[in-house]
């Protein structure tokens, strides 16, 4: 009889190593975040005395009740919002199709078409001539611009090709004698086989449109189609921050308020992130290469 190695004593002494360092590892993650949500109804008073804390001495609305007077804060959310649902939309279903087609040995012309996702990964065009080529699109400007030039990662798109090459062949050789067509088998066998690895890229998309702001820095000029994360960044990085269309009675915290709009912009992601996690680890081992 085999015994596991856990149920030996030096198992149990290197799980118990294993639990120690996770558990170090975990509270180094979640413990700088607490500060920030900490911090975010904390007073200015407190957060200049002290260096750091996990409860405030004083519990103060005040960031939270400034961001929500201004219409800028609320708007950039929406464009956010908006922004991630269309965009994760765009990419999955492009992604899905994509990685379906060039999973079939029969497609003429695949190997040439992986080579050129290949090629996007390892040589890009340059920052300036993308800005050109989504200026000449007529995308400056346009929340369309947050998108297009995102819309797809070729590292992404290879675990799924991986994903539909594994795949039961038997179902789709059934399929077709019963005279099922190409996007029947993709739409009602190929998808819901796929509901791991859908998860797993919905999140990876929806955080990706989520957390971009470079492209929107290049792109948009017009700050009332500021997304979120842009804003952030400006609050940041400027001294003094003025959202503009704010009631004057209320008055503008400093510290507080680039915590409290850390804890807004993470939040809907953590809200998420939760219905999506069983299937996480689920969709990259089925997407991943087999031997």
């Amino acid at each position: 009889m085999i015994m596991k190695s856990h149920n030996t004593p030096m198992g149990r002494v290197f799980d118990v190593f294993n639990h120690i360092i996770l558990a170090v590892i975990a509270l180094a993650m979640v413990v700088p975040f607490m500060y920030v949500i900490a911090g975010s109804f904390a007073t200015e008073s407190e957060l200049a005395r002290r260096a750091f804390f996990i409860f405030p001495e004083t519990f103060s609305t005040g960031a939270y009740e400034y961001i929500f007077s201004t219409p800028t804060f609320i708007r950039s959310i929406g464009v956010s919002v908006w922004v991630t649902i269309l965009g994760t939309i765009v990419s999955l279903s492009l992604t899905l199709m994509m990685g379906y087609a060039l999973s079939k040995s029969r497609l003429l012309g695949k190997n040439i078409v992986l080579y050129l996702v290949i090629f996007t990964i390892i040589f890009s065009g340059g920052m300036i001539p993308t800005y050109l080529l989504v200026r000449d699109l007529g995308l400056l400007n346009s929340l369309w611009a947050l998108i297009l030039p995102i819309a797809m990662n070729p590292m992404w798109l290879i675990i799924v090709i991986s994903f539909f090459r594994n795949l039961p062949h038997e179902l789709e050789e059934s399929a077709k004698i019963d005279g099922a067509s190409d996007i029947k088998i993709f739409w009602s066998i190929a998808l819901p086989l796929s509901k791991p690895i859908i998860a797993t890229f919905t999140l990876f998309y929806a955080v990706q449109y989520w957390g971009d702001y470079f492209n929107a820095l290049l792109y948009i000029a017009d700050n009332a189609k500021y997304p979120v994360m842009l804003l952030l960044q400006n609050i940041m990085t400027m001294a003094d921050v003025r959202f503009g269309d704010v009631d004057a009675l209320v008055e503008q915290p400093d510290q507080s308020l680039k915590l409290a709009v850390i804890v807004v912009a993470t939040l809907p992601i953590m809200c998420v992130y939760p219905f999506l996690q069983k299937h996480f680890a689920k969709g990259m081992l089925l997407g991943s290469v087999k031997g």
